[in-house]
């Protein structure tokens, strides 16, 4: 009977309609630029406007091998059943997450909220009944934005919105600018990008449904390299278009690295609006902006990884990890980028616990401290437990959309191993296996060999909010929260299990 009722959940999600394309979604500037003087409607054909994550693979189909439900090992069907059923109608990750978000807010490396909110994901997992939660201390970068100022001084007065780029200079800079399409045009026009400001006005294109792509990762590059490529040709500030393909005048920070050896200029972001209303006056003439950033960097500062376990009953020290970074920007309250990934994780652990699900090998819990702008977590985790036998590795770092499934690396044998589990998550909808997945934080281990996988929730809309003052709380839907956990807490036990 339970199996019979696993099959009728997996039907009903199945056939639930999709939203339509665009369906309640808010007007937002996707991007062509428009010739100056042309009236709306006239722009002729160019680019669509639109790492430290990277662009979500292409789907695959599941192989032609793969069993049906009733194939498989009954211990994993009744895992899928029960976890499946309990995940129906419940909302305790968000409701941990709107604790974690309104109590602490944004949680940028060095910040008391991070460390608070370190202390608290500790004490949850303690009151979760895990197993030795506790820190592991790691010394982060302790960047502070300061205060911001942007505008347009001629031919026109006009205050931009801008955010500094992670890890920026400060400094006060006034000078005209130069409207580049692209990365690659900057060192094309060479010297006579001297003294200016650069701003690079490069897309992100929209999201592509069929093929599920981002564009982020071709795109990212404008933000992390830009400021050093301006700065080998004697610029003195750049401004970015905001990493993101939709707008509603929100700008997007992230890390940007400096080059050895080059000189450290002013970088920040505008919003894309801003970034056309620049290029449409620099066609039109000399255009001169002011930029102040108060940025600075302090020393490093005492952070920690959060981690807890769920212990296994044979095999102890063999490994299935889960997590997500509990850092965030210092702008919105960091939800979706990844308090809900960190909230899956807790969940997760805390959905087996209560069932009575303790598979073969250990879970553990990590809450990587300092995934935006450095990655120390991943690397001390790694230089604290790379020698101990990590089995599977997974991280949830890519929002709280719909759920869809995972990506999956590993050696082709092993893609296919975990591909014969797809019909488990259908009740979930989270039975999309591809190869191709992982996250940064447990990028040290996958380089090790580690089988390494990526939640992949439905992304269409998370760059949309990445970076930005619009990643909050409101923006979260409890059931797909909750359904993406318990995929996650159902991954990690068949993993943990086979």
């Amino acid at each position: 009977m339970r199996l019979a009722s696993c099959l009728l959940l997996a039907a009903a999600v199945s056939a639930c309609p999709a939203p339509k394309s665009g369906e309640s979604a808010p007007p937002v500037i996707h991007a062509a630029s428009m010739p100056v003087g042309s009236p709306p409607g006239s722009a002729g054909a160019g680019p669509v406007v639109g790492g430290d994550k990277p662009s979500l693979p292409s789907a695959k189909a599941v192989s032609a091998t793969t069993p049906r439900i009733d194939e498989l090992p009954p211990v994993f069907v009744d895992a899928a059943e029960r976890i499946t059923a309990a995940a129906q109608g419940r909302t305790r990750a968000w409701e941990l997450l709107a604790v974690l978000s309104d109590t602490f807010g944004h949680r940028l490396s060095g910040s008391r909220a991070l460390e608070r909110a370190i202390d608290w994901s500790i004490e949850q997992m303690k009151r979760d009944g895990l197993d030795n939660p506790r820190r592991e201390k790691v010394m982060v970068p302790h960047w502070v934005r300061g205060a911001e100022r942007a505008r347009v001084v001629a031919p026109i007065e006009r205050d931009l919105v801008i955010l500094g780029l992670g890890g920026t200079v400060g400094g006060k800079v006034r000078g005209e600018i130069a409207v580049v399409d692209s990365l690659a045009e900057i060192a094309t026009r060479g010297a006579e990008l001297r003294g200016k400001i650069v701003v690079i006005n490069q897309p992100m294109p929209r999201f592509d449904h069929e093929r599920h792509e981002t564009h982020y990762g071709e795109t990212v590059r404008i933000r992390g390299s830009g400021a050093s490529e301006a700065a080998k040709v004697g610029a003195i500030a750049v401004l970015i278009r905001s990493v993101t393909a939709n707008s509603l005048r929100s700008p997007h920070t992230g890390a940007l690295r400096y080059e050895d050896g080059v000189k450290k200029i002013p970088a920040a972001a505008v919003t894309l609006e801003d970034a056309e209303l620049l290029a449409r006056l620099a066609r039109r003439g000399k255009t001169t902006v002011e930029l102040s950033l108060g940025a600075k960097t302090l020393p490093d500062s005492p952070s920690a990884n959060a981690i807890a376990e769920l212990r296994g009953r044979e095999l102890p020290d063999e490994i299935v990890l889960i997590g997500g970074h509990l850092d965030s920007w210092d702008v919105g309250d960091g939800s979706t980028d990844d308090g809900g990934g960190c909230m899956m994780a807790i969940e997760a652990a805390a959905l087996l616990k209560e069932l009575g699900l303790v598979p073969r090998r250990t879970i553990r819990v990590v809450l990587f401290t300092n995934e935006e702008n450095g990655l120390r977590g991943a690397k001390a985790y790694h230089a604290a437990h790379g020698k101990e036998k990590h089995v599977a590795a997974i991280e949830a770092d890519t929002g709280s959309g719909a759920p869809r499934g995972f990506g999956i690396s590993g050696t082709p044998e092993e893609v296919a191993a975990v591909q014969r589990f797809a019909p488990l998550f259908e009740g979930l909808g989270a039975s999309v296996l591809e190869a191709g997945g992982g996250g940064a934080d447990i990028s040290p281990l996958t380089k090790d060999g580690v089988l390494s996988l990526g939640l992949h929730p439905d992304a269409s809309a998370y760059f949309d909010l990445h970076h930005s003052p619009a990643d909050t709380f409101d923006k979260i839907d409890p059931d797909h929260l909750e359904r993406n956990a318990a995929a996650m807490a159902l991954m990690a036990f068949v993993l943990a299990e086979r």
